[in-house]
């Protein structure tokens, strides 16, 4: 089914990839292994038929789906260039997520709408397919996209992290699904978790800097190959202690006396006639550390964006943030000095393309790119946290020369630089792999001890608790039911 050898596969106009020997039968479901940056994402490319072969050998499947962040982000940058068209006074329409998976409503055979009604109500998600796209979370749009993919019904089938930002009950039923999938189609899986390793998986293919360093054979048990796994991802230093902070540029205390760092009084949201929260009465004390859970589409990140500003929806609640009742008249660096921010849409929004180091420094000055002189303590104190997540190497690489997990390892120490009072990290894990996951786990346990910083915390991962996170807001207790 795949037979690759000594290609050179140029993926962008400046990278090249190299696979020198990969080989998977039909039936021979493979789980791609690796760290940050070890080359999981661009052999998953190759394999789904990304990219100019310039050089060896390339044999495919006819027919390949392939689902991953790359993705992803492409199809709503897509769908967000429909605002450009009111340069030609067109009125833009936002697509619906049905007409997104069926290709703007075309007609399904008896087995894709089938498939396509199993899938709907696994994954829970009727009740946004008719609103937009781009209103939908980063778990829904993930759900849109492997949904589309697995209507094509492709022979192989190439799945880059399908679990990232899907809620426990949709990661159970992706998995069933898989299983039973895979006795018609041929899964490659590229994984960060090992945990998340099916059972059903016939191999293990581990990379390391590019390349394949380690793979099991076919009559080791997978059960095995994971425990062989677990045992070299656990070799690591632990983290002791966090860089201080920097003396100019940290979070000022705020005015007054009061310690309520956010208080909403009877929240309510709601898009495209649908309500994401009502009745949401919440109060954040410094100090006292959330964790903010709840299924895809209860308004987790919604919730988290309007303290941040970034929804305005943040002025049409009673919302007040560091003491400022949001729509007063405050101006938005009021509220940016006290925060740290780590999402999957600011992660998106971080395309300025300035180096590893230069993106650190930046979390000073709470800006995209770096456009301050920072002080020569600034810059031993950002070279103290790259030491920390072992990027002190890549220090002048350009950003966007990462990896996904990497790029996203350094955004979580742009955020943490600062020692911000309040640091908001909406699944900060997405695209770590095992032991830098470990590591940011223990870096966050830190900070939330040191009693400086207040953390609101999202993830869907049990095993992904934060030590000193006590406090938990379940907003699908303020959820229409489904």
């Amino acid at each position: 089914m795949i037979e690759i050898s000594q290609a050179k596969v140029r993926l962008s106009e400046d990278y090249q990839y190299r696979v020198d020997d990969f080989i998977c039968d039909d039936g021979q479901h493979t789980a791609v292994v690796g760290a940050n940056g070890s080359g999981k994402s661009s052999l998953a490319a190759v394999i789904a038929g990304e990219g100019e072969l310039e050089a060896g050998r390339r044999q495919l499947s006819e027919s390949v789906g392939w689902v991953s962040v790359a993705q992803q982000q492409a199809l709503i940058a897509q769908e967000k260039q429909k605002d450009d068209a009111d340069i030609l006074d067109v009125v833009p329409e936002p697509t619906p997520a049905f007409e997104i998976i069926t290709e703007k409503g075309a007609i399904l055979s008896p087995q894709q709408q089938a498939q396509l009604d199993t899938l709907i109500a696994g994954l829970s998600m009727g009740h946004f397919l008719h609103n937009a796209f781009l209103g939908l979370s980063t778990g829904e749009t993930r759900k849109v996209l492997l949904v589309k993919t697995l209507l094509d019904m492709p022979s192989l089938l190439v799945l880059d992290e399908p679990w990232d930002g899907l809620d426990k009950a949709s990661c159970e039923f992706l998995t069933g699904y898989l299983e039973e999938l895979a006795q018609q189609v041929t899964l490659v899986l590229v994984v960060n978790r090992i945990s998340e390793i099916p059972p059903f998986m016939k191999r293990v293919v581990l990379m390391d800097e590019g390349r394949i360093a380690w793979q099991s054979t076919p009559d080791t048990p997978i059960g095995d190959d994971i425990a062989h796994l677990q045992q070299l991802f656990h070799l690591h230093q632990p983290v002791s202690s966090l860089p201080e902070r920097d003396e100019l540029r940290f979070s000022p205390n705020m005015q007054g006396a009061d310690n309520d760092l956010v208080i909403l009084h009877d929240g309510h949201v709601s898009y495209d006639n649908r309500v994401i929260f009502s009745g949401l009465n919440w109060r954040v004390k410094k100090g006292e550390h959330w964790q903010v859970v709840g299924p895809n589409g209860s308004g987790k990140t919604c919730l988290l964006s309007m303290i941040t500003g970034d929804n305005p929806h943040c002025y049409t609640n009673a919302l007040t943030v560091f003491g400022y009742k949001r729509g007063s008249g405050e101006s938005i660096w009021d509220i940016k000095q006290h925060l740290g921010i780590v999402s999957n849409s600011f992660h998106l929004q971080y395309t300025v393309n300035c180096s590893v180091l230069h993106v650190v420094l930046s979390g000073f000055y709470d800006s995209i790119g770096l456009y301050e002189q920072p002080t020569a303590k600034q810059k031993q104190l950002a070279k103290e946290w790259l030491r920390v997540v072992a990027l002190e190497d890549k220090a002048n690489t350009p950003f966007q020369g990462l990896s996904f997990g990497d790029q996203r390892l350094l955004l979580i120490i742009r955020a943490m630089v600062k020692h911000p009072t309040l640091l908001i990290l909406d699944e900060p894990c997405n695209g770590l792999d095992e032991i830098n996951r470990l590591k940011i786990l223990a870096l966050l346990a830190m900070l939330a001890q040191t009693g400086e910083s207040t953390l609101l915390y999202v993830n869907h991962h049990s095993e992904d608790k934060i030590a000193g996170i006590d406090n938990v807001l379940d907003m699908q207790h303020f959820s229409p039911s489904r």
